[in-house]
């Protein structure tokens, strides 16, 4: 199916997403109500609930369930953020996040071939385990950039696609993700999803991709971490 089909039904993305994303970290998933939701146990030990454009009494449902304890999330997808800040503010949740966009792009449109690095002080290095591609480029034994892909159906899941300080401005994010597109042609891909950060925005736009949802993150607390894309 195409991009410009699949957006028509961005709750059908989102759950794609959410599978691809939890995969990539091994977390386990459920459904709360018709949403998908994940249990980050490396991170808050609790859930996280995701929705796309929930009803006024859906929300309220999330909201409570989210409001149960400080470290529960509610990430909400939708093109229309200020009614979701609207209603964050009368269930008294904090924003934690408006700056994410989920983004998608046409697997046809990127490279298949394994890129190659022009410093030879730079190695790059692939492994696959349980189902998820990972990528990494090192100088010596320093990490320089990193990332990972799983496939859910013919759509590869990008994650924590990661560049260091020290390394930055190289064009290092630009080949951990062909790198990663290069091991997704393993399977019969279509389409690539991601979440993005408002720097990534920059860099996936650059490789072709599009934003097809705003995304907000909601919690009781004012100090979790408001970045899905690498944290």
């Amino acid at each position: 199916m195409s991009p410009d089909a699949l957006v028509e039904d961005i709750t059908h993305l989102l759950e794609v997403w959410v599978a691809g994303w939890a995969g990539c970290r091994g977390y386990e998933t459920r459904k709360e109500g018709r949403f998908p939701a994940a249990l980050r146990a490396d991170k808050t030990g609790d859930w996280e609930y995701f929705a796309h454009d929930p009803s006024d009494a859906e929300f309220a449902e999330l909201a409570a369930r989210t409001s149960e304890t400080p470290a529960r999330i509610l990430t909400i997808l939708s093109n229309d953020l200020a009614r979701y800040t609207f209603l964050a503010n009368e269930h008294r949740l904090n924003i934690t996040s408006a700056s994410q966009t989920m983004m998608i792009v046409d697997m046809e449109t990127q490279d298949a071939e394994d890129p190659w690095l022009s410093d030879d002080s730079l190695k790059l290095s692939t492994s696959q385990s349980a189902g998820v591609h990972y990528a990494e480029v090192r100088s010596g034994e320093e990490l320089a950039a990193s990332g990972r892909v799983c496939v859910v159906g013919t759509t590869a899941v990008f994650d924590r696609i990661v560049t260091e300080p020290a390394f930055q401005r190289r064009g290092l994010g630009s080949f951990i993700m062909k790198a990663l597109a290069a091991q997704a042609f393993e399977h019969d891909v279509e389409n690539g999803l991601l979440l993005a950060s408002l720097d990534g925005q920059k860099l996936y736009s650059h490789l072709g991709w599009r934003s097809v949802s705003g995304v907000l993150m909601l919690s009781t607390s004012s100090d979790q971490d408001g970045d899905l894309s690498v944290d």
